[in-house]
């Protein structure tokens, strides 16, 4: 069964996106939307952590969620997807299942 794990919380207040990290099948896909899309972001204290995932997850950002505040898709770290609200519907549209990590 493949599932789209979504992080929609900021990784500097909450630990959704360590939870799912944690607990996500190799291959899996994560969105990173709302405020999770600081956790794409290059530069932060977060930044080793992502790394490390996408040796094992395909990790996506919802372009919208970044521009929305602010944020340039040039600040994001190498490998991480850029998708717009159709491409989010297509990833949801692949995967049997999706899990959202308050």
């Amino acid at each position: 069964m493949s599932i789209l794990h979504t992080v929609n919380k900021s990784p500097f207040e909450r630990n959704s996106l360590e939870s799912c990290v944690q607990f996500a099948s190799d291959g899996a896909a994560v969105l990173l939307f709302e405020d999770g899309v600081y956790a794409a972001l290059a530069g932060t204290g977060a930044e080793s952590r992502v790394r490390e995932a996408l040796g094992r997850l395909r990790l996506y950002v919802l372009g919208p969620d970044l521009k929305a505040r602010g944020l340039s898709e040039d600040r994001i770290i190498e490998g991480i997807g850029v998708v717009d609200y159709a491409g989010f519907v297509d990833l949801a549209a692949e995967h049997d299942k999706v899990q959202a990590w308050l």
